[in-house]
């Protein structure tokens, strides 16, 4: 059982610790916030924090993971089984499209801290990794369903759109990033990736 949880819910005080990484983290970066500003925000004392998490690495792993199952939970959540495969499709990319819209955003979280953690056998370059594979499993299989073949160029495709949409969502202008993200997206499902178009 994780430090900290008891009964299958965690406790208040890892909730609070690690709501509070996940806001600065996100809105800051990892790297720059050292455990002290994250135990003063969090109203909470040192031994409380080592109490719940062994050290920074470990929050900075719970936050990846939180983001992980709130994007897992967003796609399950978006897809209907009475929609058409090309619909789920759509509705994936409304879902990231909202996403970039929203107040705050500041580009992918997964993005943004493989970005400061390039060394492929650190412990957070790894979930990312396997964060983003799961994801283009995802894509891949719901495109494959739409009879774009080959789904796994398709699915390569849509995901550098997405991760295109996520940098430049949070530079420019969110409401033409997401109109040029969501034709992208329309074009792939109307003609598929140019790898398939052989």
């Amino acid at each position: 059982m994780s430090r900290g949880i008891r009964s299958g819910r965690p406790s208040e005080a890892r909730t609070r610790l690690l709501g509070t990484a996940t806001k600065i983290f996100y809105a800051e970066g990892i790297h720059s916030v050292g455990v002290d500003r994250i135990i003063e925000e969090a109203q909470v004392t040192r031994a409380t924090l080592y109490r719940h998490f062994t050290g920074k690495e470990e929050l900075v792993l719970a936050y990846l993971d939180q983001a992980d199952q709130g994007i897992r939970a967003q796609i399950t959540g978006v897809l209907s089984p009475d929609a058409s495969p090309e619909d789920d499709v759509r509705a994936v990319a409304r879902a990231i499209a909202d996403g970039i819209r929203s107040p705050g955003f500041r580009g992918c979280a997964f993005l943004n801290a493989v970005a400061e953690y390039p060394d492929p056998d650190h412990p957070v370059h790894r979930a990312v990794l396997a964060h983003r594979q799961w994801f283009l499993e995802t894509v891949t299989g719901l495109l494959g369903r739409a009879g774009l073949e080959p789904a796994d160029a398709t699915g390569r495709h849509f995901v550098m759109l997405r991760d295109g949409a996520m940098a430049a969502g949070c530079l420019f202008d969110p409401g033409l990033v997401c109109e040029t993200f969501l034709s992208g997206v329309e074009s792939l499902l109307t003609t598929g990736a140019p790898a398939s178009r052989a």
